[in-house]
């Protein structure tokens, strides 16, 4: 399994933007499918985003297209995600995964501990 350590959460304000990083170790990195998602308080974890490890095709939830942008730099082992026009509802605990192609993101095997993200109002 690969190892994943995310980074760049914060603390911003409603309209500002964030990018989330999600470094790997492990030597086939750039095999898997990675993805993001998030968990709010009190909430069900929620897919964000996915990209794959070939064509690096990408796939998002209805409620961050055109907001958010995955992408992968498998030179660096590192998948991103960069966060603009933030609300208050993208408010979660966000967590990088990493997965086997065609494998959906719930059986993925290695995930992150997790970054905080919040948006004031």
């Amino acid at each position: 399994q690969v190892q994943l350590v995310e980074s760049g959460g914060g603390l911003v304000q409603a309209g500002g933007s964030l990018r989330l990083s999600c470094a790997a170790s492990g030597r086939t990195f750039s095999r898997y499918v990675m993805a993001w998602i998030r968990q709010a308080l009190g909430k069900e974890r929620e897919f964000v985003a996915t990209i794959g490890w070939s064509d690096g095709t990408t796939a998002y939830a209805d409620s961050v297209k055109g907001r958010f942008t995955i992408s992968r730099e498998n030179a660096k082992n590192t998948v991103y995600l960069q966060m603009n026009s933030l609300k208050p509802e993208d408010t979660a605990v966000y967590y990088c995964g990493a997965g086997q192609t065609g494998s959906h993101w719930s059986e993925f095997g290695s995930w992150g501990q997790g970054t905080q993200v919040t948006v004031s109002s």
